[in-house]
């Protein structure tokens, strides 16, 4: 018995040391996301909460929760909040733990009823925080008027609800499962919105550098950015 006890302590002790390492191992905010944190576009303005980071324009339109991609730092996400908030949308970054969003999928919970000024809300996120975004939506459907995918897709079925869906992708990413990606379209309803950003990867929705396995841009992070928060506007 002392024996199978030590080994159990053993292979607990190693799998608790392999997950500090993989939650360790994630892509951290570049100099650009920073810089834009202490210095955003003028009349937007930017505060820190707990687990949370808020971009606000004078006037919104609209609110929108952003979940983060997996093993990226939440702050990586800041010059597309900015440039979303430029649009007119008070955006709310979530921070996850790990940095990743399957371990706080609620995270969205309570937040538009912070801000009662704001009557119509959106959700979305980046890849693995676009999934969760879409599976907490699921069973909140009626709090909430669309959803945005950024490089992502829906595993939940969507598809009879009344809710706007924009997907966004790049023509050059290679880390999305483009495979998943169409097969899981028809959990989308028949009206969403499908943009290709032509020349656009997958880590330039986000500024923490590149990302293993993605493309070769044709186009800056700078690029990328201000044509999705582009789209995303004009959407709206």
């Amino acid at each position: 018995m002392k024996k199978i006890l030590l080994a159990f302590a053993g292979i607990l002790v190693i799998a608790c040391l392999a997950c500090g390492l993989y939650i360790n191992d994630y892509y951290h905010a570049d100099d650009y996301a920073l810089e834009t944190l202490e210095h955003p576009a003028e009349g937007i303005s930017v505060a820190r909460e707990h687990n949370r980071i808020i971009f606000s324009p004078e006037n919104p339109r609209a609110g929108l929760i952003f979940y983060p991609g997996g093993k990226v730092q939440y702050e990586s996400y800041a010059p597309l909040m900015e440039a979303c908030a430029s649009q007119g949308l008070l955006c709310v970054l979530v921070h996850m733990p790990g940095n990743l969003a399957v371990f706080d999928m609620d995270a969205a919970d309570g937040i538009p009823d912070e801000y009662p000024q704001v009557e119509d809300w959106y959700i979305g996120g980046h890849s693995l925080g676009g999934s969760m975004a879409a599976a907490y939506l699921g069973s909140h459907t009626e709090e909430y008027d669309g959803l945005i995918l950024l490089a992502s897709y829906s595993t939940g079925d969507l598809s009879g609800s009344a809710l706007k869906v924009l997907a966004v992708y790049g023509s050059e990413d290679r880390v999305l499962n483009m495979d998943s990606y169409e097969k899981y379209r028809e959990n989308l309803p028949e009206d969403f919105t499908e943009y290709v950003i032509p020349g656009g990867c997958h880590a330039f929705f986000g500024s923490y550098g590149a990302q293993k396995g993605d493309g070769q841009p044709d186009l800056t992070n700078e690029e990328q950015i201000r044509l999705t928060a582009d789209m995303i506007g004009q959407w709206f």
